[in-house]
């Protein structure tokens, strides 16, 4: 990576954790944070699922293995904020028929957001379902984004205060999750090193690492525009036991 891609990571990166830790520490606005990681952490779950069985059709267990804990592992996050919106009296909008996507649609799906338009540029829809994607297109992009999403997870988690009953529940979930996907980016990065040479992984690494600054910028720039306000994501929904002990023996909250 150049100094100057560098440099770009760490102002871009800055930026949108700055963004995102203020939304989230925010009454008003964390229900639609929460509704966003919701829905992402769900809508990869069916990628994920058919690419596991197109490595094992393709005879490569092991990764087969791995993608099919890492979609297990997106589910339960996906539990975790939908717990966290539930803390909060709120639901994400019409979240069953994204639940029930059809897995060959979630890159058109991912596409239609500044990030993930300007992420993928010069990529078909056709180049990326997961009949079709490059092994090592998915590899590398998603290492990228899992190795900088346990990063923000944490970061995020150790702003929420720990004497207040839903803070503390979220930011112990979260903090789960920071070490699914550091979990997440390690396997990605081996398999890369068991297709590539040591100098190809760092140089396609280092290729979608511009791309992510790229999209952070193009991120970033969006928000900006809308005066850093989030589309409405939520409805209200029933309310929750928020006493101590329900939170402890919710099952969507144990740290893996």
């Amino acid at each position: 990576m150049n100094f100057l891609t560098y440099t770009l990571h760490i102002l871009t990166s800055g930026a949108a954790a700055y963004i995102s830790a203020r939304h989230l520490r925010d009454p008003q606005t964390r229900p639609n944070v929460l509704a966003g990681f919701q829905l992402a952490e769900a809508g990869s779950v069916p990628f994920l699922e058919a690419l596991s069985r197109r490595a094992a059709a393709e005879g490569d267990s092991w990764l087969s293995d791995r993608l099919s804990r890492h979609a297990a592992d997106e589910r339960r996050h996906a539990q975790i904020f939908a717990h966290g919106l539930k803390q909060l009296g709120k639901q994400v909008i019409d979240f069953q028929p994204v639940e029930e996507k059809q897995a060959d649609k979630q890159p058109d799906e991912q596409r239609r957001s500044p990030f993930f338009e300007a992420y993928f540029k010069d990529y078909s829809s056709e180049n990326l379902k997961p009949d079709q994607i490059d092994w090592i297109v998915f590899m590398a992009s998603t290492y990228i984004l899992e190795l900088d999403a346990s990063k923000d997870f944490a970061r995020m988690a150790n702003t929420l205060p720990e004497n207040e009953l839903r803070s503390a529940a979220l930011k112990k979930g979260m903090l789960s999750i920071a070490n699914d996907e550091t979990g997440h980016a390690a396997y990605l990065y081996e398999a890369l090193e068991r297709r590539l040479p040591a100098q190809a992984v760092v140089e396609v690494v280092d290729g979608w690492r511009s791309r992510k600054v790229n999209a952070l910028m193009a991120m970033v720039g969006n928000l900006f525009h809308k005066g850093g306000k989030l589309p409405s994501m939520v409805q209200d929904g029933a309310p929750v036991d928020m006493s101590e002990t329900a939170i402890e023996q919710a099952p969507e909250l144990q740290v893996a």
